[in-house]
C-alpha cells in the first residue's frame, strides 16, 4: 500500500482506498476521471487532503494548500453518491480563488464552508471541459497562497 503522505490522517487515506476498490460495476468513466482529478491535485507542492464521506450523498476529497503557517481548502471533488449506479463529480472552488471565464459552473451561495463557490458538475468525459477544470484547479491553486481558508 501505498504512503499516505499527502493525507491529513492514515485513516481518510485508507477510507478513500476501501471506497475506491469498492467503486465498481458501474460507469467506470466517473472513476477515471476522480483519479484524474486526484493526481492532478497531488502533483501540487504543499497540498494535503481531507476525505469526507457521506454514504448516499457525497465522498469528497478536499484539497487544502498548506503555505507559510496558512491552509487554504482551495478545492473539492465530490463524487455525487445519491446514486450509486450512476455517480458523477461535482469539482468545487471557494470564489475567492477562482474565475469562470465561460460561465461553465454554478454559483453555490455558501456552500463551501459557508462560503459562496462555484461547482462544476461532470457527467461524462468531455476532453475540453476537463482542461477547463485542470486550469481552474491550477488557478484556484495559485490563487489560495497565503490565504486561510478552511
Amino acid at each position: 500500500m501505498e504512503e499516505p503522505l499527502r493525507f491529513k490522517s492514515r485513516r481518510d487515506y485508507e477510507e478513500l482506498q476501501l471506497f475506491l476498490n469498492a467503486w465498481n460495476g458501474e460507469n467506470g468513466t466517473i472513476k477515471c476521471i476522480f483519479l484524474q482529478f486526484q493526481s492532478i491535485l497531488a502533483e501540487l507542492p504543499g497540498v494535503v487532503f481531507d476525505f469526507v464521506s457521506r454514504p448516499g450523498v457525497s465522498i469528497s476529497l478536499r484539497a487544502e494548500r498548506v503555505f507559510q503557517g496558512n491552509t487554504a481548502l482551495f478545492a473539492l471533488v465530490d463524487v455525487v453518491d445519491d446514486d450509486p449506479e450512476s455517480r458523477w463529480l461535482s469539482v468545487c472552488f471557494p470564489s475567492v480563488v477562482v474565475s469562470d471565464p465561460q460561465g461553465l459552473g454554478n454559483l453555490i451561495s455558501e456552500g463551501i464552508s459557508g462560503r459562496d463557490g462555484y461547482c462544476f458538475d461532470v457527467f461524462e468525459e468531455d476532453a475540453s471541459f476537463f482542461k477547463y477544470l485542470e486550469e481552474r484547479i491550477r488557478e484556484a491553486f495559485e490563487r489560495s497562497k497565503g490565504l486561510s481558508l478552511r
